[in-house]
């Protein structure tokens, strides 16, 4: 099968007309990957961020460039944009939720680990202790559910109160800086305009600050420069289309934004030692 792109939906294997402004949906795993052989091929959501609860059962999980097996209870929280899939072992149980990246405003701050949780991603064992609450909540959002494209308050405050529960206890939250908010729109403008090429003066333009102040932010907190973060998320994006699809190296290069596909070869082969023709080959033929 030729696929030029990665596949993208709101919710898996379904083409939405429209997208809600705030959503929030809860099904078990069985109701859509039982259909499927219990695997759920690689996709992303550009407006979801998707959260997954194992009860029982494993499952093989694959996001951008890991690939992890996970036995139960354990979860899985997906960032908007990044490529995952699934393969469980069949019978397994659990639930799987998506919610619009409004929810994301549910955090008191930069420093809050929800918003780390949901915005980085994570996955891993549920402790025992939280356990027991995080399936109970999980099966009373099931309950719940009414319209998912209008959630009710109750549902909101449930489905945090899930979030928060696969969250370590003993990392205690920070409190937030000048650098954190700076650095959060940042990355914001970065995801809007990743593929226009801007420089960084421009993004210090649209923050109001100094290209300077910009430089200095990101060395304290990411020990990088802007424009090393710019390239880093280019390049990952470009991994994801080499991984996930069958586009050509030009195809690529012009969505990524590189006008010579040479270039493109330049750039991807001085951040990663290897032109992108060679990790593109090295993949597994997808019929």
């Amino acid at each position: 099968m030729v696929q030029h792109s990665i596949p993208t939906f709101l919710l898996y294997g379904e083409e939405a007309v429209e997208t809600p402004a705030e959503f929030a949906h809860i099904e078990t795993i069985a109701a859509r990957s039982s259909l499927h052989d219990w695997e759920i091929a690689p996709h992303r959501h550009h407006q979801s961020v998707q959260i997954l609860i194992v009860t029982n059962g494993q499952v093989t999980f694959r996001c951008d460039d890991r690939t992890e097996r996970l036995h139960a209870p354990c979860f899985m929280a997906v960032p908007v944009g990044s490529v995952h899939g699934f393969q469980f072992q069949p019978e397994t149980t659990g639930f799987v939720l998506s919610v619009s990246p409004g929810f994301l405003a549910r955090a008191t701050g930069a420093a809050d680990p929800l918003l780390r949780l949901l915005t980085h991603g994570a996955s891993g064992p549920i402790a025992a202790s939280h356990e027991p609450r995080a399936t109970w909540i999980s099966r009373e959002l099931l309950a719940l559910q009414a319209d998912w494209r209008a959630p009710s308050p109750l549902f909101l405050s449930l489905l945090e109160a899930l979030v928060r529960s696969l969250q370590d206890d003993s990392v205690p939250a920070t409190a937030d800086t000048e650098d954190d908010t700076r650095l959060s729109r940042f990355r914001q403008l970065v995801e809007l305009h990743l593929t226009a090429h801007h420089p960084v003066a421009w993004y210090a333009g649209q923050l109001g600050i100094s290209s300077k102040t910009l430089i200095r932010t990101c060395r304290r907190q990411l020990d990088c420069t802007p424009t090393e973060l710019i390239h880093n998320r280019l390049l990952l994006e470009a991994q994801r289309m080499l991984c996930f699809t069958n586009a050509s190296i030009v195809q690529v290069a012009e969505d990524m934004g590189f006008s010579d596909p040479s270039y493109f070869s330049r750039f991807y082969r001085r951040l990663t030692g290897r032109r992108p023709l060679t990790d593109k080959s090295a993949l597994p033929q997808r019929g």
